[in-house]
């Protein structure tokens, strides 16, 4: 461990990579990256490509070749990207201390849809009208602030990218994956998710062996409508898991 002047030992602080939700631009997460800043933890967002389609195979792989190759973090999978995080996490490469899993999970829950994937490539993703959004994904938290950022996140990315990760989404089962876990993990849920039905969290958290859940008063976009209190939550947890090292 690095020595600073007068002996005092200098720590590093804790580092997040967080992998977004569905239009995976990292630019909804802001409030969450700063309120983890100020609880001793640095954040680094990976943005996917919003104009290339990738299923889940090969995000892994553009997730893998953007991980730190410099020292220990924890990997945070939000919503869309929890399957992504189970996936790297069973063959865990270098450095990777644990994983949080927000609002996500590990088997589709729309598993009974998969017969209308061929509707989904014809799908209008942008006259998705606001309020149904909102109501879905932020609930009694929603702001002009959220909604809009929201907006402004879904308009920039590809309309046929959105559309090949919701039939990614629609089909995706990496319950094998994350039987194969060791790393200890953080299930975080929202109680007031009206997107993942609660079987979901009682899966991704019965395939797990080292685990631990909590569950957050919130709507499906925990991570931007509390960062507060999501931070703190997540920000224990890595202090947990750095501090039995």
């Amino acid at each position: 461990m690095p020595q600073a002047e007068g002996g005092v030992v200098a720590t590093r602080p804790l580092r997040l990579v967080l992998l977004p939700g569905l239009d995976a631009t990292g630019s909804q997460h802001a409030a969450f990256s700063a309120a983890m800043q100020r609880l001793g933890v640095v954040v680094t967002v990976i943005a996917y490509p919003v104009d290339r389609t990738l299923d889940y195979p090969a995000l892994a792989s553009f997730v893998r070749q953007a991980l730190p190759t410099d020292g220990d973090y924890l990997l945070l999978g939000e919503s869309f990207s929890g399957p992504l995080a189970l996936s790297i996490a069973a063959a865990p490469p270098p450095g990777l201390r644990g994983v949080i899993l927000s609002t996500t999970f590990a088997r589709s829950p729309w598993l009974a849809w998969r017969r209308l994937q061929s509707l989904l490539y014809r799908a209008p993703v942008r006259a998705l009208p606001m309020p149904a959004l909102s109501w879905l994904l932020l609930g009694r938290w929603s702001t002009p602030a959220l909604r809009a950022a929201l907006h402004d996140a879904l308009a920039s990315v590809d309309a046929d990218v959105l559309r090949s990760r919701a039939i990614a989404a629609l089909g995706v089962d990496v319950a094998v994956h994350a039987g194969a876990m060791r790393l200890p993990t953080l299930c975080l849920h929202a109680v007031q998710d009206r997107l993942l039905p609660r079987r979901c969290q009682r899966h991704l958290s019965a395939l797990l062996p080292a685990q631990a859940t909590r569950c957050l008063d919130g709507p499906h976009l925990m991570l931007q409508a509390r960062p507060e209190a999501a931070a703190q939550v997540v920000a224990a947890f890595m202090q947990d898991v750095c501090g039995s090292a």
